[in-house]
């Protein structure tokens, strides 16, 4: 069994789709927790809906990706945890193929499906679907690149989604909840740093593979500007904080300073 931890603001379209893809996808009853980073009235008639199926972890305010994400995982009954986004779509028979997939002490990221290109060369791209009211989920289910692409894993992870043990997660500290944005800018980066310091294994499989919207909220040209802005600003923490900038290698995607 799987604890799945959903972190979710306001994008209650993608969450419901999110939430209709994890549920019927799903093999066994898995837990299903979703984390409400504010403004929970606006999520309330998704959460509803598929409140017999869910566990809602209500933080009452914005406390940010990386604290909410961190007390998600506290409330994980199972060892195995599956951390997504909100934009994202489960395929079928999710649960069974990652336990299928599963090894200790790694963190194994399934594989994306994106309807544009990529900084990731592993993903694939197809559009399947913009919009999260008219995606068609059938559709996305019968569209399998594991035909084409075979059984295969490497070393390659280091990108959301991820599923690994709660106690490795817990045992590195979980999300660094210290950076100077409420998005979680370059803390990410930090996590599988030191993921890797701790000696897992960043594992990619295309045995399965979620599809991900990417942007789905229009930003004006002021919003962009201060996302620009955290994003360095917590660049320069991390070099404040490690000595060094973290980068991330093109080809393996692993997050390391020099």
């Amino acid at each position: 069994m799987i604890s799945v931890i959903i972190p979710t603001y306001k994008s209650t379209d993608a969450l419901d789709l999110c939430l209709r893809s994890a549920i019927k996808g799903q093999q066994s009853k898995n837990q299903i927790i979703v984390v409400v980073d504010g403004f929970y009235d606006i999520n309330k008639e998704v959460l509803e809906k598929w409140a017999e199926h869910i566990d809602v972890l209500n933080m009452e305010e914005n406390v940010g990706t990386c604290r909410g994400t961190n007390l998600g995982v506290f409330n994980a009954q199972y060892d195995k945890i599956l951390i997504v986004n909100d934009d994202n779509v489960f395929p079928k028979f999710w649960d069974t193929t990652l336990e299928d997939d599963w090894e200790e002490g790694a963190v194994i990221a399934p594989n994306q499906i994106e309807p544009y290109p990529s900084i990731f060369k592993q993903f694939i791209i197809e559009d399947l679907g913009r919009d999260p009211k008219t995606f068609d989920l059938e559709k996305f289910w019968l569209f399998d690149p594991h035909y084409t692409l075979g059984d295969k894993k490497e070393e390659c992870g280091s990108t959301f989604p991820i599923f690994m043990n709660k106690y490795d997660f817990l045992k590195i500290g979980g999300f660094a909840e210290d950076y100077p944005s409420p998005s979680g800018f370059v803390a990410d980066w930090e996590f599988f740093m030191k993921c890797s310091l701790n000696g897992m294994k960043m594992v990619r499989t295309w045995n399965t593979h979620f599809y991900h919207f990417v942007s789905l909220s229009a930003k004006t040209s002021e919003q962009i500007e201060i996302s620009k802005q955290y994003e360095i600003n917590c660049h320069e923490y991390a070099k404040y904080k490690w000595g060094s900038y973290i980068y991330s290698h093109p080809e393996t995607n692993l997050k390391f300073i020099l």
